[in-house]
């Protein structure tokens, strides 16, 4: 598994009963997570949870607070700062095993030797960004929500990086890899997290089965003729790592580098591993140094 284990200020505490119990910082969470299906291993430490988010019968959910927690707090990853909060979807901005990604795009950019220009689609709150920024690449985020958008150039300025560094676009994911195809802009690597399901701003759905493949042959035209990576995460039930790695496999046709492809896990305090979605990596190892 591609396991986040460096975090200091994330801890996964104990799951159980279809639950996680999380530190974010100072505050405690605890959220629903239909993975979990097992009981608890530490019962006591649930009674310190500052909030709990439930799912209601007819759909979507809401807080309980059992003591009151800042709107929003920092929360740090190496040098990267990022601001959370609790949403009215149960998320807080922050998907903490990303780290695991994160960490592996840092070391390949840090080792290319060279300019690195880094396209990050469905980009949310710029984790991706901000640690592909960090390690030197000039980034591209793009992203259809504002609001996504905005949380992750305060993001950005949180953890001091330089301003030119990246661009922000707020668009329709497929609808600007077209646009730079025929301008014919080139990345050096190419990261997405891709939602299951969705809404373009023209109305048109997208469904990951359906639409990843062809979304991907796309991406291999803005792919420059010495790529250095690419990197598609997934949260999509059901749907096996091997599988992306087919996808990658077929729809970008790299005749040389590697791809690997594995279940995203977050280390739990009380014993064992989470399973948190599934990642695929290719990487052009020629140009490594």
């Amino acid at each position: 598994m591609y396991t986040a284990h460096a975090w200091q200020d994330y801890e996964l505490i104990d799951t159980g009963d279809g639950e996680k119990l999380e530190r974010w910082g100072s505050v405690t969470l605890r959220r629903p997570d239909p993975q979990v299906i097992w009981k608890k291993s530490a019962p006591d430490e649930w009674r310190k949870a500052d909030a709990s988010y439930t799912r209601s019968e007819t759909g979507g959910g809401a807080w309980e607070f059992v003591r009151k927690v800042p709107e929003s707090w920092t929360m740090r990853y190496g040098e990267l700062s990022f601001t959370v909060r609790p949403t009215g979807f149960k998320h807080t901005g922050l998907f903490p095993e990303q780290a695991a990604n994160w960490d592996w795009v840092v070391s390949l950019i840090r080792n290319a030797g060279r300019p690195i220009r880094v396209l990050n689609l469905f980009a949310y709150t710029g984790g991706a960004t901000l640690a592909a920024a960090s390690a030197g690449a000039r980034v591209t985020h793009v992203d259809a929500a504002k609001g996504m958008v905005q949380w992750a150039k305060e993001n950005y300025k949180l953890s001091g990086l330089a301003e030119d560094s990246a661009r922000w676009i707020i668009d329709d994911a497929l609808a600007f890899v077209l646009r730079e195809a025929r301008r014919g802009n080139k990345y050096d690597a190419v990261i997405m997290d891709p939602p299951s399901y969705g809404r373009g701003p023209d109305g048109s759905m997208w469904k990951l089965e359906r639409d990843l493949f062809g979304f991907c042959e796309a991406c291999r035209n803005v792919l420059s003729d010495t790529p250095l990576f690419l990197l598609i995460s997934s949260y999509t039930t059901g749907l096996q790592p091997i599988a992306i790695a087919n996808v990658m496999s077929r729809a970008f046709r790299i005749p040389f580098g590697s791809i690997h492809a594995n279940e995203l896990a977050l280390p739990v305090t009380s014993g064992g591993l989470l399973p948190a979605g599934s990642a695929c990596r290719w990487e052009n190892e020629k140009l490594m140094v």
